[in-house]
Parts: C-alpha cells; structure tokens; sequence
C-alpha cells in the first residue's frame, strides 16, 4: 500500500514533466534529438538542449515506460541531476546525451516487484495471526512437556514408594533369594496363581538367553539365566499373541500349580527395537519333552509307571475344580502330546503348553473358550473331535478327549519300555519304532480301537517267543499298513 502511494505520487511529476517537455525546445546546431512517448504530433520526438531520460515503474501492477527531453536549466544539480536519479524500489531511470539514446528498454525495479505482493498478501489480520500462531505453538509446547515430566515424576515415585512400602515385593527381588526359594514362597503363601505382575516383569526383563533349545510353529524356546538358575524362556511370534496371552492366563490360573504341571514363572512382552517379542517364562528341564525323552532313552517297568501316573496326576488336576474363596476352574487341555510333556529330572511328567485349554465355570455351568485359530494335533484327537460330533457346550466331553490322547501317550511310553524279559506289550510287535505307521500322518486315528489297546502277554523268557508269534505278529502289522494305506 505505500509503495502504491508513492509510485501515486510519482506518476504526477512524471505527467508534469512530460507536459513541460512535449513541446520542441531550443533548435540550433546542439539541439539534442530524443524519443518522446507524449509527443503524438511531433511523431514521438523532441528536442531539447540538456538530456534524454528514459523510465520505467510499475504502478497497479502495470509497466509504464516514460522516454522524454529534460531542458539544461532542468538538469540540476551538475552531474547528478534529480530527473535521471533512479529508485530501487519505486523506478529505473537513464539520461543520456546522444540523439535517440533514450530508446532503449530499461527493467523494472526487482524490489518494487516483491513489495506490492508482500503488502497484498499480508494485512492486519494476517499479521495478527502469524505473531499468535507461533506463541501459541510454545505455550502448548510448554503445557506437554510439563505434562510429561509431571507424569514421569508420579509413576517414579509410585515406584520407588511401592519398592519401599511393599513387603512382598522386598521380599521377591531380595538378592539372596534363588528363582526356586522366589516361586516356592509365593505358592505356598500366596494364592497359587504365581508372581504378582510387577516381579515378573521384574524377572522377564532381568533373563539373560543363552541357547535355543526348541522351535515350533509358535516361535522358539530359550535356555536362560536368572540368579545363577536356568529357566526356560518360550518366545511367541506376533502373530500368536492370542496364544501368548490365553497360555498366560491359564497359567495364572488360582491354585493350578503342581508339581505335574509345568511351573510358570512370568509372562511379559519386551520391545527388541524391531519388534515386540512375548515372552513366557517357566521352570526348566533339561531332558525336555517326553518326546525327545522317548527318543533318547529306553525305560525300565518302574519308569514307565512313573511317566504314567505322573501324567496322569498333572492331568487330574487339571481336570479337577476346587470349590472355594480362591478355588479353582476344571481345565481341560486339548492338545495333549508326548511333545507337550516335559521330563524332570526325577523322572516324572509336566504337563506343558496350555495355549488351548478351556476353563469351566460351574456355576454357569459354561465353557471359556477363546478365540484361537490353532488346532490340536490330529494323530492324538478323539474319534468324535475328527468328525465334529463332540459336544461343545459338556465339560466332560473335552476332559474325555483329554483321556484318549494320553492312552496314546501310554502307547507311546509303553512302545520304550525295556521289560528284561518278564513282561512286554503285544503291540510292541505289532507296531516297532520303526513302523511306516508312526510317520503317516493319518496313522494315528485310521487304527482301528482294538489296535490301540495293550493287551499283557506272559511270555516270562525271551526265548519263548517262538518263530510263531512272531509271523502272527508281522501278519498283523501288515494288515494294519494296508488299512493305513
């Protein structure tokens, strides 16, 4: 707007000036000859004693471009006259003194392009809102980062009273206390659920991963280091995040540990900078699943009951409901396998793996079931779980299913017994470790009943087995290959 104004008032003296030199001035011998935009009737031209000036500005956003005769009493003062001075931000102007010079085409001022868009595009408003806009900005800048350290400062405070007023907590991350004094405490004193939430992220976070031990479609499991203790760490994919915390939820189930149920020790989710890792922390077993255990070694008749009924045992209490204050929900497993069985080193069965059992509540009389794409494993469901005729809304249906799958891990246990030749299983020769059967992934279920049951044999020396036993035993078998097949 002012910049307007002024090339306003400039546009006035430049008429005025053009008015005063139109017409021709002082002929002679020196008459200096000049371009002349307002002399229509001398053919644009004038003459004059002093100087051409040619000027350009800009005024409402248009070029006007000025060539005229300046008369020598008009060119003041000497050698720098007012008429031929230009203005950076307003007009460019040339004086010369040879005929025509004044025909040449000067540029607008660059600062006088720049000033008019600046003033159109900023007003009072505008400038009102650029002041406000950043103060506003660092007073709410201000207000988060207060926020922030103030919450910052309440939740370490929180803790560092909660590591002070709670006495459990003192007594859980005491540096003398081993993870085996740690979980016996809590169990027997506490309500058999495990570690309270804060010890095990406490725990989780503490663990230093030495070797993988295992891989499943779950993700992989750990061997690590706690306290001088080793414990085994299950780190689950993210896509298995529902097994991860439904596994976790059972686990933490009121009154479920035993000693034939594999101890949970904390559950706890840690971010590795590229992913979050979930993280289930147990006791550890160095011999690993029953399983890998079978593989490795054969059994002695007092082993194999041992395997037995400590499964069995696990089994039962799972399946039990404790009715109480602090009572306990019958949980059923439905994936139970020799490889979700692990072997202490007493010889005796902990259940593991728990991601797909569901709890029942009795007095609803209804069935938790959570929402889970995973399935057991074929080759150890019941007859009525393969044709989808099992009742999902009865309890016992389930627990039944539970039982079939560990008369096939029976089977399993029974097929590795190394009798010294007082006792063996009929089925032991029907079926050898080495069978086609075992590894056909239809094997398990195509048997027919009567094949899965162990039938005892009182063949009391080794040398009794006659060649005949032995032929009935291979006819057996391969009927059985030929219904698989």
């Amino acid at each position: 707007m002012a910049e307007s104004a002024r090339a306003s008032s400039f546009f006035p003296l430049v008429v005025l000036l053009l008015a005063g030199s139109g017409g021709s001035g002082p002929r002679g011998i020196q008459a200096l000859q000049c371009a002349c935009t307002s002399c229509l009737q001398a053919n644009y031209t004038c003459e004059t004693d002093g100087a051409c000036m040619v000027s350009i500005f800009n005024l409402d956003g248009m070029e006007h471009h000025v060539r005229t005769c300046i008369p020598k009493v008009e060119l003041v003062p000497a050698g720098k006259p007012f008429y031929c001075l230009s203005s950076e931000d307003l007009r460019n102007t040339h004086c010369c003194y040879t005929d025509f010079c004044n025909k040449i085409d000067l540029r607008v001022p660059s600062g006088h392009l720049k000033e008019p868009e600046h003033s159109s595009m900023w007003g009072p408003v505008e400038l009102v809102g650029i002041i406000a806009g950043p103060v506003f900005l660092l007073f709410l800048i201000i207000i988060i980062v207060f926020l922030v350290i103030n919450y910052h400062q309440r939740v370490y405070h929180n803790r560092q009273r909660l590591e002070v007023e709670d006495p459990s907590c003192e007594m859980c991350l005491s540096k003398d206390k081993t993870l085996q004094d740690l979980v016996y405490d809590l169990s027997t004193s506490g309500s058999g659920s495990g570690l309270p939430l804060f010890v095990q992220r406490t725990v989780a976070r503490t663990i230093v991963l030495q070797e993988i031990i295992g891989k499943g479609r779950f993700g992989e499991v750990w061997r690590g280091r706690w306290r001088g203790g080793d414990v085994a760490v299950k780190i689950f994919s993210s896509r298995e995040e529902r097994s991860w915390f439904r596994e976790a939820e059972i686990y933490q189930t009121v009154m479920l540990r035993h000693e034939n149920i594999l101890g949970f020790i904390a559950a706890d989710n840690k971010d590795n900078g590229t992913w979050t890792q979930l993280w289930l922390v147990s006791d550890y077993h160095e011999h690993g699943s029953l399983f890998d255990y079978l593989n490795r070694y054969t059994v002695t008749i007092e082993g194999m009951i041992k395997l037995a009924l400590s499964a069995a045992s696990g089994l039962a209490h799972l399946h039990m409901e404790i009715v109480g204050t602090q009572g306990k929900p019958g949980i059923a497993h439905r994936d139970l396998k020799s490889k979700n069985i692990l072997v202490k080193k007493n010889g005796m069965c902990a259940i593991a793996d728990l991601g797909l059992a569901v709890r029942h509540d009795a007095v609803t009389d209804t069935i938790d079931i959570a929402p889970n794409q995973r399935v057991g494993t074929k080759r150890y469901m019941a007859p009525e779980v393969l044709d989808e005729t099992i009742n999902m809304k009865h309890f016992d249906s389930f627990k039944c299913a539970d039982i079939y799958a560990l008369g096939l891990v029976y089977w399993e246990i029974a097929r590795r017994c190394n009798s010294g030749g007082t006792f063996l299983f009929c089925l032991l020769l029907l079926l050898p470790p080495s069978s086609r059967v075992l590894d056909h992934p239809r094997g398990w279920y195509l048997l027919p009943p009567f094949f899965l049951q162990p039938v005892g044999c009182a063949l009391p020396e080794p040398e009794s087995h006659t060649f005949g036993s032995h032929q009935r035993c291979g006819t057996l078998e391969a009927a059985v290959l030929r219904l698989v097949e």
